[in-house]
């Protein structure tokens, strides 16, 4: 059975991924594409004047909440093109994870039981900073979850082989600069198949090849579901 389907049969048991109503009136979907203006026109580069620009976006939906992103074909990377891409190919702008905008410190939760896959710090301006990956297993079938834009704080608590209850905190948002340099927000996406990786995995990757990565990377919103994220 593929994992999208699995993923279905089991969504009631899922616990919530952020101590957050993700269905709640005071989220709301934000666009981060070139059909949005505000973000289109907007210099990125500058991560307070980004996170300004969030928060508007948020104020204007009355919302203290954002959500969105998935396979999303974004303009905000191109704050730090030589991270996504070579200069002699198409830069990615592919996302291939769900964004939830919102504080710092915010706890991040196991929504099922998980063993900690890997850890690591992707320390530079634009990626994903703290970044935890955990392992999952449903009738058989192995997949991962990953977790960007975290807290350095609790970071070193966290070790690969670590078993996580279903519900128990194993991490917080994390602030900018330490993030990554972004808005304060956490980068959650599922993986099919880690492959080699450790610690990280593209988050970003080339519109030509959406139906790939869609294949590599279900739709988050199988754990997450919320109202928001539905077409």
């Amino acid at each position: 059975m593929l994992l999208p389907d699995l993923l279905r049969r089991h969504q009631a048991a899922f616990g919530p991924v952020l101590p957050v109503d993700l269905n709640a009136p005071e989220v709301a979907r934000l666009d981060f594409s070139a059909a949005n203006p505000v973000v289109r026109d907007a210099d990125l580069r500058d991560t307070a004047a980004f996170d300004a620009l969030v928060n508007d976006l948020l104020a204007a939906q009355h919302a203290r909440i954002g959500v969105g992103g998935y396979l999303e074909n974004r303009v905000i990377y191109r704050r730090s093109p030589g991270l996504f891409g070579d200069p002699a190919v198409p830069a990615r702008s592919l996302h291939l994870g769900v964004d939830v905008w919102m504080a710092a410190g915010t706890p991040v939760l196991a929504f099922m039981p998980s063993v900690v896959h890997s850890v690591a710090d992707n320390d530079s301006f634009g990626n994903y900073g703290p970044t935890v990956i955990l392992e999952h297993e449903l009738e058989g079938t192995t997949f991962y979850s990953l977790y960007g834009h975290l807290s350095r704080a609790e970071l070193a608590a966290v070790q690969a082989g670590q078993r996580l209850a279903q519900g128990e905190a194993f991490a917080t948002i994390g602030p900018w600069p330490e993030n990554g340099d972004w808005p304060p927000h956490l980068h959650f996406q599922l993986i099919t198949d880690i492959q080699e990786h450790r610690g990280d995995f593209p988050g970003v990757g080339l519109v030509e090849d959406r139906e790939k990565w869609a294949a590599f990377c279900p739709d988050p919103n199988l754990v997450l579901q919320s109202r928001w994220l539905n077409p």
